[in-house]
């Protein structure tokens, strides 16, 4: 590969349940090293373009190779096979350790040798912990580096300590069913009120975005967003809330890990991320200002920096080996 020249390629990595989980894979397979990304809840890996387009030049001087992929039921992934057995089930038994397994069976199949970094967004920072947790001697040998972005390890679901939390965890597992069996109304409605509209985007921005977020910045977020199915909505809330990998974290230990989050992020608030930081304690960990949820968006040159240090270290602990 000539210097400048991107290799890309789409690929589809076929799980143990038959799911089918879009990737695109952009650079030389002989490149030094790979970086996986991991996008968010009811996102897609387009989340991350912003991040990826900083990183684009390593990838063109066959630096890195570079892989985003879709997690199942989002973007263009697919959920279990309808043939496995247990298709029916899927939505009762969906949960981050699922999405944990999905990760390792794409490096197994896109990246089964040489270094490796994993950048996980919100849920895809959750990711990353189970597959720390189920496969922990994939991390110091073949993973050098991890950056968890607006994430927790945990704790997220209402503590049930105030009459309004106790009925939302009452009412969770019903408004999964509810959601899911109404799909195709919910649809037409979410067609009503459309990413371009303000009530929509004004929605979007209080909720993902900090004060200097561009309304370039919100309209794209709320695109992706919107492109997510209710039934990917729906059926991943309760799995977020049983999220909790606290105790399992170890294997992060042992390679560099940086930890960053928005001051003003609602959804996975700065405390998770100082949680983080005391279970890792030679972490990096940036709290930014005037900065939500969507740091990939808001902040993509201090994400992608991040993984940069991330990359230099896993280059440099190959080069010595």
């Amino acid at each position: 590969m000539s210097a400048g020249t991107l290799l890309r390629r789409v690929a589809a990595v076929r799980t143990t349940d038959g799911a089918v989980l879009h990737a695109v894979v952009e650079g030389s397979d002989d490149a030094p090293v790979t970086l996986v990304l991991a996008h968010g809840w009811t996102l897609a890996q387009a989340a991350w373009d912003d991040v990826a387009e900083l990183l684009t030049p390593r990838v063109a001087a066959g630096e890195l190779r570079l892989i985003r992929y879709d997690q199942r039921g989002h973007g263009r992934s697919t959920w279990r096979s309808p043939t496995h057995p247990r298709y029916a089930a899927e939505v009762a038994e969906l949960s981050i350790d699922q999405l944990g397994a999905d990760l390792g069976e794409l490096l197994d199949q896109l990246a089964p040798t040489g270094p490796l970094v994993l950048a996980g967004h919100s849920m895809g920072g959750m990711t990353i912990m189970c597959l720390a947790a189920a496969r922990p001697e994939l991390f110091g040998d073949r993973v050098r580096g991890v950056a968890l972005v607006s994430t927790s390890a945990g704790d997220l679901a209402p503590a049930g300590t105030t009459p309004a939390e106790r009925l939302q965890l009452k009412l969770a597992p019903g408004m999964v069913t509810v959601a899911i069996g109404g799909a195709r109304a919910l649809e037409r409605m979410r067609r009503l009120l459309p990413p371009t509209h303000p009530r929509h985007q004004k929605l979007v921005r209080e909720l993902l975005y900090g004060a200097d977020a561009t309304d370039e910045m919100v309209v794209a977020g709320a695109e992706i967003m919107h492109a997510s199915t209710v039934r990917a909505f729906a059926a991943f809330y309760p799995a977020l809330g049983e999220h909790d990998k606290r105790q399992e974290l170890q294997a992060l230990t042992s390679v560099p890990v940086e930890i960053l989050v928005g001051e003003s992020d609602e959804l996975t608030p700065k405390r998770h991320s100082h949680q983080l930081a005391q279970a890792l304690p030679d972490a990096t960990l940036q709290i930014i200002p005037r900065t939500g949820h969507m740091l990939p968006q808001e902040r993509a040159a201090l994400v992608a920096e991040a993984i940069e240090r991330l990359l230099v270290t896993a280059t440099a602990d190959q080069a010595a080996a």
